[in-house]
């Protein structure tokens, strides 16, 4: 916990809401008994991927079952994640088969994001404090993840993901 503590404390937001939602999880990561855990039913943190091509200009996302909606790859920790980069970097691989790599100049984390998650059977509504990290993806994506536009697909909070990945250029431009 200290690590991800250290590692929200250092963080530069990019706006107002992305700054609450530092603050916010910077309490939960102190408050909670097991914030990385998915049995935390209040809340728990999560790691995702933002995988865009080696142009800068597609992202890869993947159509996420039970929300019915087109987001970048991202779930709950495992133990055996050493990290949320770790975590991140698993789960891009595991939802999209693409060679991947961190982007060589975003920040790590790259985002952070507060979402709800609503009620389902046999599950709570609860929230998800998703740290979330810059990938560059090679490769065709497997089934149920597919290469889009960059800002082009996606819900508001993939739009801002694109947007803040739009303003730090392509990968190779630095």
């Amino acid at each position: 916990m200290t690590t991800v503590v250290e590692l929200l404390r250092s963080f530069a937001a990019s706006d107002d809401r992305e700054e609450a939602d530092r603050c916010s999880m910077l309490r939960l990561a102190q408050e909670l008994e097991h914030p990385f855990s998915r049995e935390e039913t209040y809340a728990h943190f999560t790691a995702s991927a933002f995988v865009v091509d080696d142009e800068g200009t597609r992202v890869c996302l993947v159509s996420h079952v039970k929300l019915g909606r087109l987001l970048q790859p991202g779930g709950h920790l495992e133990s055996t994640d050493l990290s949320l980069e770790a975590a991140a970097m698993r789960e891009a691989r595991e939802e999209t088969s693409l060679e991947l790599a961190f982007h060589p100049t975003a920040p790590r984390p790259f985002d952070l994001d507060i979402h709800r998650i609503p009620e389902r059977p046999g599950e709570p509504a609860h929230w998800h404090l998703d740290v979330r990290y810059l990938l560059v993806g090679r490769g065709d994506p497997c089934e149920g993840a597919a290469w889009y536009t960059l800002g082009e697909a996606g819900d508001e909070s993939v739009a801002r993901l694109a947007a803040k990945t739009i303003r730090l250029g392509t990968p190779g431009q630095g």
